[in-house]
This record gives structure tokens, sequence and C-alpha cells, in this order.
């Protein structure tokens, strides 16, 4: 229930303010667990991969966003998994596998805000390959002018989103291909 509420307001925001488009919904299976992954510019992007697809998505967010137990509360509400960043946090993969039997997972291969996807971390690679699941790409564009890093308020301008498949991931792969794979799959999204 939290999660389409926030869903509809965030979708009349962005609709009514900022000017969403939203293209290739197609590529987002109808059923069944996957892996969504995408460039993260912002702190806004989350809720605007939300807002795109059109089935509920489960995500990893850093850690630091649960000290507050009010938004704690609506972070798993909505589908948070906390994520210890800049280690490896086998509570929190192992949990990714767990949902990623049933249902969709959202994660940002780079693993924290950067406008450039060149050092994206290999846990991508290895969800993907230990679930055995589709991956679905993002590409955002616009958030990153809208919710710069640092800033509190808004700033209005078009936002964008782009959806789409990653072919030919083999179960041979290593991690680090599965990887190169996904992030070529990112930066080949154009509108």
């Amino acid at each position: 229930m939290v999660y389409w509420l926030s869903v509809f307001v965030v979708y009349c925001c962005l609709r009514l303010f900022f000017g969403l488009e939203i293209y290739g919904k197609k590529a987002i299976p109808s059923r069944g667990p996957f892996i969504l992954a995408s460039n993260h510019l912002s702190n806004f992007d989350p809720p605007l991969l939300a807002v795109g697809s059109p089935r509920r998505i489960c995500f990893l967010a850093k850690e630091e966003l649960f000290s507050n137990s009010l938004f704690r509360f609506y972070l798993r509400s909505v589908g948070a998994i906390p994520l210890k960043r800049y280690q490896t946090d086998i509570k929190a993969l192992r949990l990714a596998l767990k949902i990623l039997r049933q249902k969709p997972l959202l994660v940002f291969p780079q693993g924290t805000r950067s406008r450039s996807l060149d050092e994206s971390l290999a846990g991508i690679g290895f969800l993907a390959k230990k679930a055995g699941v589709p991956v679905v790409v993002a590409r955002i564009w616009g958030t990153d002018n809208v919710l710069p890093q640092g800033k509190i308020l808004p700033c209005f301008c078009k936002l964008k989103v782009k959806f789409g498949r990653v072919e030919g991931i083999e179960q041979a792969d290593s991690y680090e291909q599965i990887t190169a794979k996904v992030v070529a799959a990112i930066k080949n999204l154009t509108i």
C-alpha cells in the first residue's frame, strides 16, 4: 500500500514539475524476478525508476539512510534493503539473492552516485550469475540537475528514463564480464 501510494504521488510530481518521459517499458518482464540495473546520478533515481516500472521493485540502499527510525520504517515498507558500502556485505547479498527468487531488485552498478559508469563494481555480475535471472537496464537523464549532491531543494528540469534488456550473458561469464555487459547495455541506451 505504502509503495503504490508513494509511486502515485511521485509520478504526479514528476509529470507535473519535471515533464517525465519514460521509454522502453516493454523491456520489463510482466512476471518473475529480474535485476534492474541503472546509472545513478542522484538520490532522485530510485523513486524515478519505481515510477517508470509497472512492477514493484525492491532495492538496495546505503545503510546510512536507515539511521532515522521514521525514515527506516518508510524505506523498509517500500522494499529497501540496507547495504554497507565500501565492504562486502554478505547479509545484504544473501537477502538480495533471496528476494531475486521471487521479485525484481534494483541495483546501481556504480555503488554510489556518479556520472561515470566506468568504475562499476562486480556486485551486479555476482547477483546476476548467482540468481540466474534476466537483467533489465535503465538509463536516466536529468536527475543530476534536479537534485545535485549537496542540494536540499530541487531545481526544475526535464527528466527521462529508458529501459532495455541485456543480451548475451552466459553462465560461463565471470562477474566482471557480466558487469561489463550490463554497463555497456546501459551506455548504449539512447533516446
